[in-house]
């Protein structure tokens, strides 16, 4: 009797292993069928997983709704043009099998997987291959209806966002004129709430899977508040009041990324590149860290004889400036007898000074000078002291009788208020050269100083295009020869006797007292019309072929006429340091950059 307890006992652990062995028989049936009706093609285009995740960035349902949060507040006929597309897409086979079979792969086989993994840790028996056993037909007929259950409700889900954009969209187009109607307060109510519940399920939603359980019927009340919208009768007052409504809104964001683009460009057009002000502050540290440079700043024999020809230089860009020395020098058959000063500010001026002392061009003299320290020491009494650099203006010519057919932009740069001063700072000098650093010289300028201008002051390129008449806006009541051509700064032959003798700078001094300045880009742009009637009648006009100007802005540049110029002169926004600048002309001012300093290196200057 005793012994009969150990019989349930041992039919115990004999029956263990006989419900393993069966568990997993019946799994090795389940799993290749699961598996491979799942992955059976179909109608419906099946494709692989990762096929369908790739495609779920790119889906276009999801693009255009990103667009159309952008264009909130915009025009709503940009709403209605993408609709079609968006069913486009809706019908295709990939769109419409996006997510729910990838689901039903993760969660349904990957779980059965793991449960055969729990059922063989724990038994661990010795188990042959299962047979291979042909499904019955009924078995088969099941299975086939439960797909074909699962693909509606699929092809149910993957709409629901495209209709409930589409929905959303066509309330949003009907509200405007509705709301305008008396006796419908209601139907712009319900029809207001349900635009923004639409809006806020769109807002956190980015797949379908996303969606709220509820979508169904909120798309149901939304149909119906639209088949209402459709029945009221809409005043054609109201529609054209919206719709001008919409036009003066598509116009004043259009002006205002107009002109967010135009301060963009002009921004990009003023900054110097990073890698430019990472040279000026090494040179500018190892100004000061290097001491066998001579610090003494009094000019030497060369560079106060007006036995050499002396040229002069306004500018803050080391590289611009050493280009224009190097072309002119390198151009020169006589480069002994050149001396060059360059005039900085103070921020600039221990950079510039150290870069052309490691630097030779030649056996040229050059002289770096702090302009705004020159005028504070020297000359207190003028109230220009913060260096100008040569000012660039766009003038729109315009014809009067048709202003739309005659028209035409040109680009001038002429002097700036600190140009005046010249015969100032140099009092030893009797004639100079004037070189703007957005210049490079490609023939010898030696026979400059052969020619004799007689009682003139300013030997410059004449643009007749524009003559004075033409700008009585920009003058003022000041008298002028309505027939005197305007002029270009780029090269320019200045004698300083003469200056000095005609009181240019006192005469430019008296014009501007004329001119109220509010600020300091108005008076910045007062140098125009300063510069123009200040050598009026004082202007020896030089060859044109001297200079060709534009390589700043005019793409349509001869190649040919540019490789003939003397000089070339990038005039313009696009200058030839930027990113900006006109790739063509580009190679003309990278021909003459100094090529191998170590500091260029340090700080990735493309050269």
């Amino acid at each position: 009797m005793k012994a009969q307890p150990l019989l349930p006992a041992s039919l115990k652990r004999r029956r263990a292993p006989r419900v393993a062995v069966l568990a997993l028989v019946l799994c090795s049936l389940l799993v290749p069928f699961a598996f491979l009706f799942d992955r059976a093609p179909s109608g419906g285009g099946y494709v692989t997983t990762e096929e369908r995740h790739r495609q779920e960035v790119v889906l276009p349902l999801v693009d255009h709704v990103v667009v159309e949060r952008r264009g909130r507040g915009g025009t709503v006929s940009g709403g209605r043009q993408d609709a079609p597309e968006r069913k486009i897409s809706r019908g295709s086979s990939e769109v419409i099998h996006q997510h729910a079979p990838e689901k039903r792969i993760s969660k349904g086989s990957p779980g059965i997987v793991d449960q055969h993994k729990q059922i063989d840790s724990h038994s661990k028996p010795k188990v042959l291959p299962a047979p291979k056993v042909k499904p019955s037909k009924d078995v088969v007929e099941s299975t086939r209806d439960r797909r074909e259950i699962s693909k509606d409700t699929q092809v149910r889900q993957k709409g629901a966002k495209a209709d409930e954009t589409e929905k959303a969209k066509a309330s949003r187009s009907y509200y405007p004129s509705i709301a305008k109607l008396q006796g419908q307060e209601a139907l712009t109510q319900e029809m207001k709430q349900n635009i923004q519940d639409h809006e806020r399920v769109l807002s956190v939603s980015t797949v379908d899977a996303d969606l709220p359980s509820f979508i169904n019927k909120r798309m149901e009340q939304m149909e119906r508040i639209i088949a209402r919208s459709k029945s009221c009768t809409v005043d054609c007052k109201n529609v054209d009041r919206k719709l001008r409504q919409i036009l003066d809104m598509t116009e004043d964001e259009a002006h205002f990324h107009m002109k967010q683009s135009a301060f963009l460009y002009n921004l990009g057009a003023q900054t110097l590149p990073k890698s430019h002000h990472c040279l000026s502050m090494r040179l500018t540290l190892e100004y000061f860290k290097s001491s066998s440079l001579d610090s003494d700043d009094s000019p030497s024999g060369k560079l106060n004889s007006p036995k050499y020809r002396h040229y002069v230089i306004l500018s803050r860009n080391i590289l611009a400036a050493s280009v224009v020395i190097n072309s002119t020098v390198s151009n020169c058959k006589e480069p002994g007898i050149l001396a060059f000063h360059i005039l900085t500010d103070a921020q600039n001026f221990y950079a510039m000074k150290h870069w052309f002392a490691r630097n030779s061009y030649k056996s040229a003299a050059i002289h770096v000078l702090n302009y705004e320290a020159i005028i504070l020491e020297k000359l207190p009494k003028y109230s220009i002291r913060e260096l100008y650099l040569p000012e660039e203006f766009r003038v729109l010519i315009r014809s009067i009788k048709q202003p739309t057919e005659n028209t035409r932009t040109e680009y001038l740069s002429v002097f700036s208020h600190s140009h005046f001063l010249i015969p100032e700072i140099f009092k030893y000098l009797n004639k100079v050269v004037l070189l703007d650093d957005d210049l490079v010289v490609q023939r010898d300028l030696s026979f400059l100083w052969n020619i004799d201008m007689g009682d003139k002051v300013n030997g410059a390129v004449e643009f007749c295009g524009l003559k004075l008449g033409q700008m009585r806006n920009v003058l003022g009541k000041t008298a002028y020869d309505p027939k005197s051509c305007a002029w270009m700064s780029g090269v320019n032959l200045i004698n300083l006797d003469k200056w000095r003798e005609h009181n240019i700078t006192e005469n430019y001094l008296l014009l501007m007292k004329k001119f109220k300045f509010k600020d300091e880009q108005s008076l910045r742009a007062a140098a125009f019309p300063l510069s123009l009637l200040s050598f009026q009648h004082l202007i020896y006009p030089l060859d044109e072929k001297l200079t060709l100007s534009g390589l700043g802005y005019d793409y349509g540049i001869d190649e040919e006429v540019a490789r003939r110029s003397a000089s070339l002169h990038y005039n313009g926004n696009m200058k030839p340091w930027l990113e900006l600048g006109i790739p063509d002309y580009k190679k003309y001012w990278k021909r003459f950059l100094v090529r191998g300093d170590q500091f260029l290196d340090e700080c990735n200057v493309n050269t």
